[in-house]
């Protein structure tokens, strides 16, 4: 079934499957390749939206899960949705909660039907089928919503990877029976565990169902780093050129340039937002750790090359102060600057796509690593 797709290709790499462009959403246009910050319950840690919009971040992501278990979507809805709730225009992509039920799977029960869990807070039960994703979604408002998937652990056998790969398809169908409102755009999401020929095959199946964008999930799950790049290349071949793509729960500065070289539109990830909270920073050079004690005295920002501002303002010596003392706005202004780096890395990088200069980008990427 085809759909139209939300996705203009502006630039493509010719050493790569690199490429930049732009996703249309009912909020508006995002540029690709996008980093979206995690802000799971409403809220990105330590940062308020007005930072978000100063750093330049395009799209942020909300939980299903975390939301529906609490304050609940209805709340919510009443509230104008994700956007009137939590002060942001901008576009808002929602995950299924099927990472989070896998997750907690000791708290949950997996079947044809959905996912029945006991809530992580106070232990009651709750339900999650595909249908019930839609409709939470739906009330959030996200302008990007994800079909209920089941992610596959690793390792795991083949059997059970088809097993879970093809009731991940079925739900796929009923999320899309399920789609009433339209102008929010859904998302299939293609599983297979490290077995190419079923990446491909639920690739192929999600297709056939006809969605606004496809997803790469299963991956960041506990493989190897060369692991998760293979299954990616492996992956993004069987997808449509003319749609966008993403790359679920991934990663490090280095995992987005590697996967925006194989193809990938779009990244999330807690990284930036956590490791600034344990007080590591991310520079062109490599990671900062502030608390180390070589920072005491240290009059620089955390990277001279860096204009966010943290580093406008503020020395490593009292970056380090305030982490030591566990004061509050050390997590503020460490996570803005950590946003600021990977929001300005994807800007780099599709800069240099427009250049038709990524593989020089990614060695000169490279180059300047060091360790703190």
């Amino acid at each position: 079934m085809n759909k139209k797709s939300p996705y203009t290709l502006h630039a493509r790499s010719s050493q790569s499957r690199a490429r930049c462009g732009e996703v249309r959403t009912r909020q508006g246009v995002f540029q690709t390749p996008v980093f979206m910050p995690v802000g799971t319950q409403a809220s990105v840690k330590a940062v308020t939206p007005e930072n978000l919009k100063e750093i330049g971040a395009q799209i942020i992501l909300g939980n299903t899960y975390h939301l529906f278990v609490r304050p609940g979507h209805r709340l919510i809805k009443q509230h104008g949705g994700l956007h009137g709730f939590m002060n942001w225009d901008p576009s808002i992509l929602t995950d299924s909660g099927g990472f989070q039920i896998f997750s907690l799977k000791e708290l949950a029960k997996i079947s044809e039907e959905g996912a029945a869990f006991r809530s992580h807070l106070d232990g009651s039960r709750l339900f999650l089928g595909p249908e019930d994703a839609i409709e939470v979604q739906e009330a959030l408002g996200s302008d990007i919503m994800m079909c209920l998937d089941t992610c596959i652990p690793y390792p795991v056998n083949q059997d059970e990877t088809e097993a879970s790969t093809e009731l991940t398809s079925r739900w796929a169908w009923r999320c899309r029976q399920a789609h009433s409102k339209r102008d929010q755009l859904l998302f299939g999401i293609v599983q297979g565990g490290m077995y190419p020929k079923l990446r491909q095959r639920s690739a192929e199946q999600l297709i056939e169902i006809g969605f606004d964008g496809y997803a790469i999930g299963g991956l960041s799950v506990g493989e190897t780093k060369e692991l998760m790049h293979d299954m990616t290349e492996a992956t993004v071949p069987h997808l449509p050129v003319d749609y966008p793509i993403y790359l679920m729960g991934v990663g490090t500065p280095e995992d987005l340039v590697e996967g925006v070289w194989r193809g990938i539109d779009m990244f999330d990830c807690v990284m930036p937002t956590r490791n600034a909270r344990n007080g590591t920073l991310f520079t062109h050079t490599g990671k900062v750790v502030i608390k180390n004690s070589r920072y005491r005295d240290d009059p620089l920002p955390i990277d001279e090359n860096c204009t966010c501002y943290t580093c406008q303002n503020y020395s490593r010596a009292y970056l380090r102060h305030l982490f030591v003392c566990r004061e509050i706005l050390a997590y503020q202004l460490n996570t803005i600057h950590n946003l600021f780096y990977y929001v300005n890395l994807m800007k780099d990088i599709r800069k240099a796509i427009e250049n038709d200069s990524y593989g020089a980008f990614r060695n000169d990427f490279y180059g300047m690593l060091e360790s703190d």
